[in-house]
């Protein structure tokens, strides 16, 4: 059990690699704080918690609210995952919209950064921790008329070096999974999936001939939390089928 004892927060838990990550991280031993905005509700919560057993679904909007209530319930957060999900707009150079730019930058970047920004003093006076951005492998190569997404996956994962440097000397690493063709209703809704002839040419572009598991993307990111990957710090690991 890779995981067991660790104390792991996952971000946005009902979008992109939530699921998967989740049902991994229980599996190894995890406890798994469960965070999501429609957590408001109660009813989300339960169902949540009756999906997955042992998690702890968290009510909180505002991060500094999170970090404080998953410290006073739990003690401590041995891993951050930021789970970011997105749209991923088409947005030829002359149609951008700025005002789209600029929030996917704020959900991709910007808050993740905060999140990081208040997890990490606890882990440096506990002189360990993992901080797990999920973010994609679309920088690494590039998508024509979709700049503005890749561009604020690019910050995310850009935080990531920096990040591990100067937070390495605390026993903290910090690295990222650039996920692509991975099944989530996000990005590749139940539609899509059933459009034998999209799927196709889609599935063309990937060396493995296939879309990715949202277990196999769980794994990666938890693999990133384990003790295995302890001397492993600012890496972006693409997890995309060979595309990237």
């Amino acid at each position: 059990m890779l995981l067991k004892d660790r104390v792991i927060l996952i971000t946005h838990v009902e979008k992109f690699a939530g699921h998967g990550t989740t049902g991994v991280a229980l599996a190894q031993g995890a406890t798994v704080i469960a965070h999501d905005p429609s957590f408001q509700e109660a009813a989300a919560r339960r169902t949540y918690e009756s999906r997955f057993p042992g998690a702890h679904a968290i009510a909180a909007t505002e991060p500094e609210a999170l970090v404080e209530l998953a410290l006073k319930r739990h003690g401590r957060i041995d891993a951050l995952v930021n789970n970011d999900a997105f749209p991923a707009l088409r947005a030829p150079l002359a149609e951008a919209r700025m005002e789209d730019f600029r929030a996917a930058l704020e959900a991709m970047a910007v808050q993740p950064l905060r999140l990081t920004q208040l997890v990490a003093p606890s882990m440096r006076q506990r002189k360990s921790g993992r901080i797990v951005f999920v973010s994609s492998a679309a920088p690494l190569r590039g998508i024509a008329n979709y700049a503005p997404y890749v561009a604020a996956r690019a910050a995310a994962n850009g935080l990531v070096s920096s990040l591990a440097r100067e937070l390495g000397r605390d026993g903290i690493t910090v690295n990222a999974v650039g996920s692509n063709y991975v099944e989530n209703p996000d990005y590749f809704p139940p539609q899509l999936l059933a459009n034998a002839e999209a799927m196709k040419k889609m599935t063309a572009q990937i060396p493995l001939g296939r879309l990715g598991k949202s277990s196999e993307l769980g794994a990666a990111i938890c693999f990133l939390c384990s003790d295995g990957a302890g001397f492993i710090t600012g890496h972006v690991l693409p997890h995309a089928g060979g595309w990237a």
